[in-house]
Order: structure tokens, then C-alpha cells, then sequence
């Protein structure tokens, strides 16, 4: 199974708990703001952890609480994508594209899927919001990872953009081979994009 997600978090007042296992594909969690959502993509990627339960990827445990295994952030190989791209304002497109990459030889593949090669000499500062999220795409892919995290990644974006960010995420999802987990509260893109939805009450 590509994710077999088993935890529960307090945080506060609310608590936070899944119990999902989903097989290849995009997996979509879908709910209202404020749910949770996020939260369990942190869980995943090792940046927050759970009170209690399990979590693997691909058949790779990441989090056990019972056997007190917990892999550290860095070595769980998340491609993470965040709500803001978070480029390197102080390095041109090619040089965020290549952080945290192996190698380049990857590097015209990525961007001829994304569409971005065209932007490779490019300030951030300089690039609409579609083609930024589209390089943030691209850096999690070029990382060399064993899965990817989307945290709402076309919030923000005017109809127009959403579509090219929508086109660039079914060709990684149809493309890559990468087992892919995602958080909208948008029923449109959960549709689209999903091979499953799950709802999060």
C-alpha cells in the first residue's frame, strides 16, 4: 500500500486522528479548513509527531510509537510542497530547482513535464504565481523522493493558474510513479485529481 496512515495528536483543545490506507495513486484528504489536515501531512513528513500509532509509505515504516521507532525528517525522503512555494528569493529558477538534489541529470525532464524550462534563468520575483508553485513542484520531484506531500497547492491562484497547477499535477501523478498525498478543502480539485478522496470530518 502506498500510505497506511494510523495516528492520533492532540494539539490543544482538538484532536487529530486517521486511520487510512490507500494504495498507488494521489490520494486526496478533503474537509473543511481548520480540520486537521495539515497536521497529518506534518505527521507524515516527521515534522510533527503523533501521541500514538503508525505510519508507513510504500511499505516503509516511518513512525511506530508501539516499537518507539520515529525516522527523522531527513530521512523520511518527503518531497513536500507548502501552501506558499518558498523559493529562494537570492537563487535563480535552476538553482531552487537543484536544492537539495542529487544531481542535475534529472533536471530537463522536470521541467520540460512542468512546463518550466523556460524560466530556468529566472529571478522568483519575477515569476506569476502558477509558475512559482509549478518550480516548487519541480524541487520536491528533483529531490529525489519517496513519496510527495501537496498542502494546498493552488490556493491562492486565480482560475486561470489553478488549471495550469491542476494539468502540472496530473502529469506527476500519471508521470512519476510517486506515491502522492494531498490536502484541499476544494471539491473541484479533490475530483480532479484524486484517485481516492478521503473526507475528513
Amino acid at each position: 500500500m502506498s500510505f497506511d496512515i494510523h495516528v492520533e495528536k492532540r494539539l490543544g483543545e482538538a484532536a487529530v486522528a486517521l486511520d487510512l490506507t490507500a494504495g498507488a495513486g494521489l490520494t486526496v484528504l478533503f474537509g473543511p479548513s481548520g480540520i486537521g489536515k495539515t497536521s497529518i501531512l506534518n505527521m507524515v513528513a516527521g515534522l510533527l509527531r503523533p501521541d500514538r500509532g503508525r505510519i508507513a509509505v510504500a511499505g516503509r515504516v516511518l513512525f511506530d510509537a508501539a516499537a518507539g521507532l520515529d525516522i527523522a525528517p531527513e530521512r523520511r525522503r518527503a518531497g513536500y510542497v507548502f501552501q506558499e512555494p518558498r523559493l529562494f528569493p537570492h537563487r535563480r529558477v535552476r538553482a531552487n530547482l537543484l536544492y537539495g538534489a542529487p544531481d542535475d541529470g534529472a533536471l530537463a525532464a522536470t521541467a520540460a513535464m512542468l512546463g518550466i524550462g523556460h524560466l530556468l534563468d529566472r529571478w522568483p520575483r519575477t515569476l506569476s504565481g502558477g509558475e512559482a508553485r509549478r518550480v516548487a513542484i519541480g524541487r520536491a520531484l528533483l529531490s529525489d523522493p519517496a513519496f510527495l506531500l501537496l498542502d494546498e497547492p493552488l490556493s491562492s491562484l486565480d482560475r486561470a493558474r489553478r488549471g495550469e497547477i491542476m494539468d502540472a499535477i496530473l502529469r506527476v501523478r500519471d508521470e512519476a510513479g510517486l506515491p502522492i498525498l494531498m490536502v484541499t478543502h476544494d471539491p473541484e480539485e479533490a475530483e480532479r485529481l484524486g484517485t481516492r478522496i478521503v473526507r475528513i470530518d
